[in-house]
């Protein structure tokens, strides 16, 4: 192998030992609960700052209907409280971290408020986040009927 290549090799070992590390993994996984939790209060009490901080500009989020937003429009309906929240609980979560990137898992159960009507909500949910100068951001969400 030559001497060029034997820098960029130990610094990839390095990177998969550390993404491998247990402990490393475990604070990682916990990062992303906290910024699920964070979103979970954003879509509760929604603030543009507090979303555009949370989501990242290429966000895919998905509906259980089919209906898929940008973040542009995410962000839209929840501010104008064309949709709302009024009650989430999260449950069955789960986070996987690979890297840079995460998927956390959970049912979402509450109720929303789309066009006057209230109706109750049970979902399953997977996001994918991704970690952006030192934070976990949120790049795309897929709802799912259970």
């Amino acid at each position: 192998m030559p001497i060029a290549r034997r820098p960029l090799l130990a610094l990839a070992l390095a990177a998969a030992l550390l993404a491998s590390n247990p402990a490393v993994s475990a604070g990682a996984a916990t990062e992303v609960e906290a910024a699920v939790d964070a979103l979970t209060a954003a879509l509760l009490a929604p603030d543009a700052a507090a979303l555009d901080a949370l989501v990242l500009d290429g966000l895919s989020y998905g509906h259980s209907g089919g209906a898929v937003q940008d973040k542009a429009a995410f962000v839209d309906a929840l501010t104008s409280r064309r949709s709302a929240f009024p009650s989430i609980v999260l449950s069955d979560r789960s986070v996987s971290v690979v890297g840079e990137d995460a998927i956390a898992r959970h049912v979402f159960s509450g109720e929303t408020t789309s066009g006057g009507k209230t109706v109750p909500v049970r979902i399953g949910v997977m996001q994918v986040w991704h970690r952006d100068g030192g934070r976990w951001r949120l790049l795309a969400r897929q709802a799912y009927k259970i």
